[in-house]
């Protein structure tokens, strides 16, 4: 087994460890929430990358092929919605588990997601999981154990 050098880019997907708790995918414009929900995974032995928009979130999770994405929805340019779309109608990605965090209604939210599954030949399935910023630390690590432990199977 090659030990390669410690200090590798996160950019090198080879750099991750799939032995530790899994790769996380935070996407959200506000850098408090990034900080926040990286800190949360990175102490609980996952490994956290971030993006702040939806196009470098498709682009990341295109080069890190992650356990587990967690996606606001409203942002600058290309935002979560958009990016919820593209990941779902990728063969390599849609089968990613997302859990949508936004302090946008889920009601709300689903209304959109209806809207964008109009033109689509199959159908956009739900998100795993979609929760209320701000969110409480212990309900985000459980569900995305949940839904990561579900993944696996």
């Amino acid at each position: 087994m090659n030990k390669g050098n410690k200090n590798q880019s996160s950019h090198d997907a080879s750099a991750f460890s799939r032995t530790a708790g899994g790769i996380v995918l935070i996407v959200d414009d506000a850098m408090d929430m990034r900080v926040f929900i990286s800190a949360l995974f990175k102490t609980s032995g996952y490994v956290a990358e971030t993006c702040r928009d939806g196009a470098a979130g498709l682009e990341k999770a295109r080069e890190i092929g992650p356990d587990l994405i967690i996606l606001d929805v409203m942002m600058p340019g290309t935002g979560g919605a958009l990016m919820y779309k593209s990941l779902k109608t990728d063969r390599r990605l849609c089968r990613i588990p997302v859990i949508m965090l936004s302090a946008v209604e889920e009601k709300t939210f689903r209304h959109y997601l209806k809207m964008l599954k109009i033109n689509l030949n199959n159908p956009l399935p739900d998100p795993e999981a979609y929760l209320e910023k701000p969110p409480d630390a212990k309900e985000l690590l459980n569900t995305a154990i949940q839904l990561m432990a579900l993944r696996e199977r």
